[in-house]
């Protein structure tokens, strides 16, 4: 099943700025702008979005850079282009996408969880590079099957018109070793006092940290990762952790002889 089939991202993708107005994403984005900047060895003026989804942490990354946003969902990028007005968006998938256009930087925040198996992760990867400048700088948030393990979030919002609560059950699938996940989400919708109740499956993949370490070493990428902890834990029931990690890669500079 591909992203754009999920209904989070389809029938309720107008859900997702109630439940996370784009300036909640502050901290978030403040932390991946860092994260580029640190280890840019120059200026970084333009950055490529891959899984931008609704644009919430375009709505802050565009006060650093000039943002192109790339996304599998139409009904998403919709949302974006409202946001974002003045931002480029393009609908396609990161794994066979072909712009005519090379960055100084090009992140994926967490969109990446949808390879499901190791070549998808490695076209990504090859992505990415391809649309790099030399010396461009790679973020991607991901999560290492050595560290992953079952969880809970619960996630609410709402306005005048409509409340949410979304519960998301995060399940690794049985493998030996295990090879992906499952995340099932519960969507409880009250509109005029009406109550609707909507159940979203997702598919995602789980990656051993040498698979992580393959697919940047494939597409000739030097990467060095950091580990990202807090930014779902206020999300999760009961408490507990959830570990990300961070890859960070430089594409080589342009050798001449």
């Amino acid at each position: 099943m591909q992203p754009n089939s999920y209904l989070s991202y389809s029938l309720l993708a107008w859900t997702e700025p109630i439940i996370t107005p784009p300036a909640d994403y502050e901290e978030e984005v403040g932390y991946c702008v860092k994260i580029l900047q640190e280890n840019s060895p120059s200026e970084l003026k333009t950055l490529l979005h891959l899984g931008c989804g609704a644009g919430g942490y375009d709505f802050i990354f565009k006060r650093f850079f000039q943002v192109t946003g790339v996304d599998i969902s139409p009904e998403m990028l919709a949302i974006a282009r409202q946001t974002n007005p003045e931002l480029t968006y393009v609908q396609g998938d990161m794994r066979n996408l072909q712009l005519c256009a090379c960055f100084d930087a090009v992140i994926i925040p967490d969109a990446i969880d949808y390879m499901v198996t190791l070549p998808d992760l490695k076209r990504v990867i090859a992505v990415a590079r391809q649309h790099l400048k030399p010396g461009g700088v790679l973020v991607i948030v991901g999560k290492t099957r050595e560290e992953f393990w079952h969880n809970n979030f619960c996630y609410r919002g709402g306005n005048d018109a409509v409340e949410i609560t979304i519960f998301e059950n995060n399940y690794i699938l049985p493998g030996d070793p295990p090879t992906s996940y499952e995340a099932t989400l519960v969507y409880l919708i009250r509109q005029g006092g009406e109550l609707t109740i909507h159940c979203d499956r997702h598919l995602l993949g789980l990656f051993a940290q040498s698979d992580w370490q393959s697919a940047f070493q494939e597409a000739g990428l030097p990467v060095k990762q950091t580990r990202w902890d807090g930014g779902y834990e206020p999300f999760l029931f009961p408490e507990g952790d959830y570990p990300m990690q961070v890859f960070v890669a430089l594409n080589p500079p342009t050798v001449y002889s």
